[in-house]
């Protein structure tokens, strides 16, 4: 009975550390970038790569540069409803919060934001950020 017990705990062990050697861990990546300027209300910002690259689990935004005040934001998806977002101010380095994607994945397409560059800096960068 000890050698039953001891071959199933070995064998499951053996299954859980192959497991956890073949899981990939997720990561951010840039899907797009693009820079804002201050005599423009609004920019619209394709992403990147193909089909399986625009595919991802969440979405986020950071600027450098300066702050930009963001009223109004639009996460287009392929297949699925568009997600607006109110975000507000955001400082020259920062970044905003994660926001999932519809589902367990989905595959963005675009980003509009209507925004304004505060203070006098003639223009910001903003990227938006993949998490796979």
């Amino acid at each position: 009975m000890k050698i039953k017990n001891l071959f199933c705990v070995v064998t499951v062990s053996a299954l859980l550390l192959g497991a956890a050697g073949t899981a990939r861990a997720d990561k951010w990546f840039v899907m797009g970038e693009q820079s804002l300027n201050a005599t423009d209300p609004s920019a619209e910002i394709k992403t990147s790569g193909g089909r399986w690259k625009k595919d991802v689990k969440q979405v986020k935004l950071s600027v450098e540069g300066a702050y930009v005040t963001m009223s109004s934001v639009v996460l287009g998806w392929d297949n699925r409803p568009d997600t607006t977002l109110k975000v507000g101010t955001i400082k020259a380095g920062g970044q905003t919060a994660a926001t999932d994607a519809p589902g367990r994945k989905g595959r963005l397409k675009f980003v509009k934001i209507q925004y304004k560059i505060g203070g006098k800096a003639p223009s910001a960068m903003v990227k938006i950020w993949g998490l796979d």
